[in-house]
C-alpha cells in the first residue's frame, strides 16, 4: 500500500510521491523540496550477467486520465491488478485489471481527490485495497468480492495515510503501512476495528529526508511483515508472533534510498526486488543486507512505485510522477535465474 517532491512533486510528495495527497495532509505531513539522493554508485554496480533481460512495455497508460500506477499484485492466472492514482491530475483513482491478453477491466472508480494505494488479492480471489481520502467515510481499507461491490472493511485514525498492503496466508488478517503515522495497522480480513500492530522510530519519517513518507510498501513474507521506509532508505523485518503480535523490529539493509514497494522472488526466498522511485531504479537486495542496481531509467524505469514476480516474470509499475513528458507504463522483464545463481552471496535461503 506504497515519493517526492513539490508542484507535481508537492502533490506527489503528499501522495506518496504519487499519491499527491490533498492539501490538509500536505500540511500535516509537510512537503519537502527536492534534494540529491544516493545514485547507483552508493550500491553494487551491474552484474556482468544481467539479472533482469527482456524488459519490455507491456501496458502504456494515459497520464492526463489520472493512469499512474501506484501497486500491482499478480493473480494465479497471470492477470495483474493495478492501483491507479487518478490524483496527481484531478481524476477519480480505479483499480484495474489487466489480463494476459491486454486487456483491461475497471474493477473500481474511486471518488476525484481520493487516492488507491497498496492492493492485495486473496485465494479465494477477494481483491483488498487501501484508499486515502479526506473524507472519513472513505478512508481505510477495502474490499471487492468477486461480482460484487466495494465494502470498507476498516476506517483509519484521521490524518492516516494507508499505503502497502498485504495479507497474511490464514487470509484473516491485513496489515496497512502507514505512511505518516509511523505505524502498521492489523485489520481484520471479514471486517472490524483497525489495531495499531506495531510502531516506532523505524517506521517515522526523516525530517531531514527529500521524501515526506516513513512506512510505505509492505509484504508478508516467511512469518514476518516486510516494510520499507521511502524516506529512511531502508528495508524492515518484524516477525508476526504465535500469538500474532508483532515481534522486534530488525533492519535488513540501509541501501535502498527512496525506496517505495517491492516483492520476493518467490515465497521460498528472501532476495527482494526493490522499486526506488527516486532514483528510477530497480534494486536486488541480497539476504544479507547488500544491494545490487539492476535496472535504470535506461530501461525504461521511470519513477517505479512497485514490483512484482511471477515464476521468471518481473512487474514494474513506472508512475512517471516525475518525468516530463509523463509516460507511465507497466513494464515487464525476464529474470535471469542463471544469472542470478551465479551470484551465490545472493542466496542465504533458496532462490528457486
Amino acid at each position: 500500500m506504497n515519493t517526492r517532491k513539490s508542484s507535481l512533486k508537492n502533490r506527489t510528495a503528499l501522495a506518496k510521491n504519487r499519491m499527491a495527497l490533498a492539501a490538509a495532509i500536505a500540511a500535516a505531513v509537510g512537503a519537502l523540496a527536492p534534494a540529491p539522493y544516493a545514485s547507483a554508485s552508493d550500491r553494487a554496480p551491474l552484474h556482468d550477467a544481467q539479472v533482469v533481460t527482456h524488459v519490455r512495455t507491456a501496458a502504456a497508460f494515459d497520464f492526463a486520465a489520472g493512469e499512474s500506477p501506484e501497486n500491482i499484485t499478480v493473480g494465479p492466472d497471470g492477470s495483474v491488478t493495478l492501483s491507479m492514482l487518478g490524483i496527481p491530475v484531478g481524476k477519480a483513482p480505479e483499480l484495474v485489471r489487466v489480463a494476459p491478453s491486454g486487456e483491461r477491466t475497471v474493477l473500481v472508480t474511486g471518488h476525484a481527490g481520493d487516492a488507491f494505494a497498496g492492493n492485495a488479492l486473496d485465494d479465494r480471489g477477494n481483491v483488498y485495497y487501501n484508499v486515502f481520502s479526506t473524507d472519513a467515510s472513505r478512508s481505510g481499507v477495502w474490499k471487492l468480492a468477486p461480482g460484487g461491490s466495494p465494502v470498507r472493511l476498516a476506517g483509519l485514525p484521521e490524518g492516516a495515510l494507508p499505503n502497502g498492503l498485504a495479507i497474511d496466508p490464514s487470509g484473516r488478517a491485513l496489515y496497512v503501512a502507514d505512511s505518516v503515522k509511523a505505524t502498521v495497522w492489523s485489520v481484520p480480513a471479514s471486517g472490524g476495528t483497525a489495531t495499531a500492530w506495531l510502531a516506532g522510530d523505524a517506521l517515522a519519517m526523516d525530517g531531514s529526508s527529500p521524501t515526506s513518507y516513513g512506512a510505505n510498501g509492505l509484504r508478508f513474507h516467511d512469518g514476518a511483515v516486510w516494510i520499507s521506509n521511502q524516506s529512511r532508505g531502508t528495508l524492515l523485518r518484524a516477525p508476526v508472533a504465535a500469538d500474532g503480535s508483532a515481534g522486534p523490529i530488525r533492519t535488513v539493509t540501509t541501501k535502498v534510498p527512496g525506496i517505495d514497494d517491492f516483492t520476493f522472488l518467490n515465497g521460498r526466498s528472501d532476495v527482494v526486488f526493490a522499486a526506488l522511485h527516486a532514483t528510477n531504479e530497480i534494486a536486488l537486495v541480497r539476504p544479507d543486507g547488500t544491494a545490487e542496481t539492476v535496472l535504470t531509467a535506461a530501461d525504461g524505469i521511470a519513477s517505479p512505485t512497485a514490483t512484482a514476480v511471477r515464476g521468471d516474470r518481473l512487474y514494474i509499475t513506472d508512475s512517471s510522477l516525475d518525468q516530463t513528458p509523463h509516460v507511465p507504463k507497466l513494464q515487464e522483464g525476464r529474470i535471469d535465474l542463471s544469472a542470478l545463481s551465479a551470484l551465490s552471496a545472493l542466496f542465504g535461503r533458496g532462490a528457486s
